[in-house]
């Protein structure tokens, strides 16, 4: 049976070779990252650069020794923006392949049906189905491992001395990612055929030669049960970003795109032919004859269009999601640190403006990191020194329990998220371990509202930084003018000064770039995937329908009129696709800025037209074009006499 697999994928190579692309880019891009995260695993630092600590231990964890990079040696940055592109793009994978196979072996559906004319039994083709993915897998993944192990150095020369690995990675050993990321492959490849394999061997012989030219219109109740189950799922998370869920809104308007595109690609033979029948209407009144003959072909093989939005739907609905979320991330951020800053001047560096005329509270912060030890962990975590009463009068310090005048001596006050990530309280103790390796435990004074960009999760007093980091001068520091002084005159006489508002605007720049990059990183990968299976999808559709395009020839229709056809209904297709990927987006995006800006007033809404636009563009373009371009090749070489071959 296994050479009768290899034999048939020989002899449709064709159909098989986007399957083999497809596997074996996702493939590339799952061990890439895997080796890449295997690099910074291996990085160690050098000795000098480590603090040894002790975790506490408790409630069911034990005590471990762990070694904590010093700042500047931190690759953690990387880790999870390595971890994230897994994520993504093994989801499109996971979900690109399955369809894609889905569609080869839906293609087969009238060989398959004379097989078992001819007394083949269910059992032996599925059999030779899950064969011919077997081979497709083992070829695909290997070729993806190996051009994952050559393109790992390049990777790691790359994020070497980067914000996100301020080191120099080398590459370490690759045998277990590459084994993982093959692996994979192999999973998700027997995963898709698998259910297409069943479905094509309970269709009976004359059941199968019937559907080689009509689809069924009805799907199965399991697929129904686990694509509803996953939409109640995605809801479910949908409803939980709220305010309360404070920063794991930003991760699950991130996963909850991905739970609903599963869900409806599960129900899609049935969402998919109502969606279609909406957006031809003005189609039909417009084109009327071909826009007619591309409604039907959308409507009357559900499964097949199903296949073909799939690709679109998944990169339009998880892409829209994470930049409309990231846009809203930063507009908040800029009004967050908008509220925190009372001062109306900001002067950067550590000059001593104090003694300037004009100047009456100056709040110079002293920046230091400290080693933050748990039960289970120890984390490197930034802090500041502050004067209580100076910081109070130059920032929006409130303190929500406790009080900022106890913080003195041995104390420190932790910020809200803070306090509710790691459930302190006042009165609590946190050990930490200063970066000149001295261990004290902290006694928490205050819980204080939360100021992304201006005050750091813990604030410490300003004679406790002075002990243990000597040599901290202030990044920053805010001004309050004297009574009767304009703060604008005064800005262009204090060094490296300027207007708090224009530092406020640079600093959600600053947010708005790294968040340009993260997008970089999370989506370059995953769209460039995504581009390749939705050219392969529509490749590989139209490149089926040589027997459909040379019997309309044989009625009398023209080559341009079965262009103008293909042009509908890929145009159609892509429609369909991104209006559902168009509601997701706007439902996720709405959801996380009601969840983001609650307590902020007054916070702006910058939508990246342009990118979203240019994602949905981008899709039509390769949906357009991966149908006209098989479509011109078929009507060249075929006449309509092949209509009876």
């Amino acid at each position: 049976m296994f050479y009768l697999s290899r034999q048939t994928v020989s002899r449709h190579r064709s159909l098989y070779a986007g399957s083999f692309v497809a596997l074996a880019v996702g493939v590339f891009l799952l061990g890439l990252a895997a080796t890449a995260t295997a690099a910074t695993i291996a990085y160690k630092g050098p000795a000098s650069s480590i603090i040894s600590v002790m975790t506490l231990g408790g409630d069911g964890a034990e005590p471990r020794r762990m070694n904590v990079p010093m700042s500047g040696e931190d690759v953690s940055g990387l880790q999870v923006v390595l971890s994230m592109v897994g994520t993504i793009s093994g989801f499109i994978t996971i979900f690109v392949i399955a369809s894609t196979f889905a569609f080869a072996v839906a293609s087969r559906r009238r060989e398959l049906g004379l097989l078992r004319l001819v007394g083949a039994t269910p059992r032996r083709v599925r059999r030779m189905v899950l064969g011919e993915a077997l081979v497709v897998a083992v070829a695909a993944s290997l070729t993806g491992a190996v051009l994952a192990q050559l393109a790992t150095p390049l990777l790691l020369r790359k994020a070497s001395y980067s914000e996100l690995a301020p080191v120099k990675l080398e590459p370490a050993a690759p045998w277990i990612p590459l084994a993982i990321a093959v692996a994979a492959g192999l999973l998700v490849a027997m995963l898709g055929a698998r259910s297409a394999a069943r479905r094509a061997g309970r269709v009976g012989p004359i059941d199968a030669l019937r559907e080689s030219a009509l689809e069924g219109s009805r799907i199965g109740p399991v697929r129904i049960i686990f694509g509803l189950l996953f939409m109640a799922g995605a809801i479910t998370m949908l409803t939980l970003i709220r305010p309360a869920t404070g920063d794991g809104a930003v991760p699950l308007a991130m996963f909850a795109p991905m739970v609903m595109v599963i869900g409806l690609t599960l129900l899609a033979p049935l969402i998919v032919p109502l969606v279609g029948r909406l957006w031809a209407l003005p189609l039909v009144a417009w084109t009327r004859v071909s826009g007619r003959l591309a409604r039907s072909n959308v409507v009357a093989a559900p499964r097949r269009t199903a296949s073909l939005a799939a690709p679109i739907l998944a990169i339009s609905a998880i892409a829209g999601s994470i930049v409309l979320s990231l846009s809203i991330a930063a507009d908040t951020a800029g009004a967050q640190i908008r509220d925190a800053v009372k001062a109306p001047i900001v002067v950067t560096g550590g000059a001593d403006v104090s003694r300037f005329p004009g100047v009456e509270t100056v709040d110079a912060g002293l920046p230091l990191q400290l080693v933050r030890i748990d039960r289970d962990d120890a984390q490197l975590e930034d802090a500041e020194g502050i004067d209580p009463v100076m910081a109070t009068r130059t920032r929006d310090l409130v303190a929500l329990s406790g009080d900022l005048r106890g913080l003195t001596g041995n104390t420190v006050a932790v910020s809200k998220e803070m306090s509710g990530f790691e459930n302190y309280r006042v009165g609590d103790e946190v050990p930490v371990t200063f970066l000149d390796r001295t261990s004290v435990k902290l006694r928490v004074v205050a819980i204080v509202k939360d100021a992304f960009g201006v005050n750091p999760s813990l604030l410490l007093p300003l004679d406790l930084v002075r002990a243990h980091a000597p040599k901290a001068v202030p990044d920053r520091q805010f001004v309050v003018p004297a009574a009767n002084v304009d703060p604008a005159p005064l800005v262009t006489r204090l060094p490296n000064a300027q207007l708090a508002t224009r530092w406020e605007a640079d600093q959600a720049d600053g947010v708005r770039k790294g968040n340009q990059l993260g997008l970089i990183l999370l989506l370059g990968p995953a769209g460039f995937y995504s581009a390749i299976a939705i050219a392969n999808t529509l490749l590989m559709g139209s490149l089926q329908r040589r027997r459909e395009f040379v019997t309309s020839r044989l009625l009398g229709a023209t080559p341009a009129q079965i262009r103008r056809m293909v042009l509908w209904e890929s145009s159609l297709v892509g429609a369909v696709a991104l209006s559902l990927g168009t509601a997701i987006t706007i439902t996720v995006g709405v959801l996380i800025r009601h969840a983001m800006t609650a307590g902020l007033i007054d916070v702006p809404l910058t939508v990246p037209w342009g990118v979203l636009l240019g994602i949905a563009g981008l899709c039509l373009i390769l949906a357009i074009g991966s149908a006209l371009a098989p479509t011109a090749y078929i009507l060249r070489r075929s006449e309509p006499s092949a209509a009876v071959d």
